[in-house]
């Protein structure tokens, strides 16, 4: 079942179950995901939204029977040609693989490249790249709510909308940085590492280093 919302800004489309069949979202897709609380061994996964940095917005809600058949989904968070740009990847990736199981790849984390970078600050929240890189205030009202709900609201739809609609222009920038800084090759290996440190999350490793001396 689809929906659509549209805004004097976007287009937010809304999908029950998966993404359409014939739905291309290009080479890099901006993902980011909605669950009922921060554990993802407890707090299920409730909506995957996904834009190809077009101005529109793709919204994936799933109930508890569909994650075994989002085929459409978990095939593009797979597809080895297709660059998924997350913020904050390790729970998005790590929630993904718990409810979808299934390991996304290739990732790239603007969280991870704004920490590499932007050493100048300790605020690497998206909410914090937005403004700072793109002169954008993001309203996080909707963080907190029933992201479970059989109808998601217009406020809803809007808020996950809005943290997939500037990825592309952020991940840009900090690719910029990256280079400049010549970490660029250090950023891929952390990207690359993230699947490994999304299976220590949920096998209990998330609050330990293990590679830490104590």
């Amino acid at each position: 079942m689809l929906s659509a919302l549209r805004l004097c800004f976007m287009t937010i489309y809304l999908y029950k179950g998966d993404l359409p069949d014939d739905l291309d979202l290009g080479s890099e897709v901006a993902v980011d995901t909605e669950t009922q609380g921060l554990n993802p061994q407890r707090d299920r996964l409730c909506v995957v939204q996904l834009s190809s940095g077009d101005g529109n917005a793709h919204l994936v809600q799933l109930g508890v029977d569909d994650y075994a058949h989002a085929k459409n989904l978990k095939t593009l968070m797979q597809d080895p040609k297709v660059t998924k740009i997350f913020h904050f990847a390790r729970f998005d990736v790590a929630v993904m693989k718990k409810y979808l199981n299934i390991d996304v790849n290739p990732v790239f984390c603007t969280k991870i490249a704004s920490k590499l970078v932007r050493t100048y600050t300790d605020r690497h929240g998206l909410k914090d790249l937005l403004r700072e890189l793109l002169g954008v205030q993001l309203d996080k009202q909707q963080q907190s709510s029933d992201w479970a709900a059989s109808d998601l609201s217009e406020d809803q739809q809007v808020y996950a909308a809005n943290d997939v609609y500037h990825l592309h222009a952020v991940k840009k920038i900090l690719e910029d940085m990256l280079a400049r800084e010549n970490r660029t090759d250090i950023a891929r290996r952390c990207f690359d590492f993230l699947p490994a440190r999304a299976d220590l999350d949920l096998m209990g490793w998330n609050d330990h280093d293990i590679f830490s001396h104590s």
